[in-house]
């Protein structure tokens, strides 16, 4: 009687550390995947890709009189650290190595629209270790991204006529939402810093 007595105190004990580690588990899983840092990380890729979706295009069909040269610092210091530390090691070099020796020896057959990407491959190869961490991605590197994403938008929005032109032209929607993609991001981390 006292066994079955103490061995159900025991299970029971055990069950109710089990429900509680269950809890924390979940309330862990919960914060880490909806959290915050998700959402940053998340806003950080798609700023990424944004800028780069917007050098595509200002490369192929949407020639503007915007300075879209600034993109390459926005990818620069917004590149996720994956794809960031992929190509500033051994592949990158190799890129850039083509880029430099098709740049130099082959002008003429090197397209215009390789120049900004193959820019933004030299400079994530040859920028000292310093400016790649700690400017890259500390408060600095925010701020830049800021004024980098006013800036675009601003003369974006000149350049369509006014807000409301911006979001209704065919053509400009996309790049309206690139844009505002591009200064959302900067505007989160600094919410996130100074909280």
């Amino acid at each position: 009687m006292k066994f079955e007595r103490l061995s159900t105190d025991v299970m029971d004990s055990d069950l109710r550390e089990l429900g509680e580690a269950v809890k924390k588990l979940a309330n862990h899983a919960f914060v880490l995947g909806s959290g915050l840092g998700f959402g940053t990380s998340f806003i950080k890729f798609l700023a990424s890709f944004a800028a780069i979706y917007l050098l595509i295009l200002d490369r192929t069909n949407w020639k503007t009189n915007m300075l879209t040269s600034l993109l390459v610092p926005y990818i620069f210091l917004s590149l996720p650290s994956v794809i960031f530390s992929l190509l500033r090691g051994e592949i990158g070099k190799w890129i850039a190595f083509i880029a430099v020796v098709l740049r130099l020896f082959f002008p003429r057959h090197f397209p215009d629209w390789l120049e900004m990407p193959g820019s933004l491959i030299i400079l994530l190869v040859v920028a000292p270790n310093f400016f790649a961490t700690t400017v890259r991605g500390g408060i600095i590197g925010v701020i830049i991204c800021l004024a980098i994403g006013c800036y675009l938008l601003q003369e974006h929005i000149r350049a369509s006529g006014g807000f409301r032109n911006a979001f209704t032209k065919s053509k400009g929607v996309s790049n309206t939402v690139g844009i505002v993609i591009l200064f959302v991001y900067p505007v989160w981390r600094l919410v996130l810093t100074f909280l």
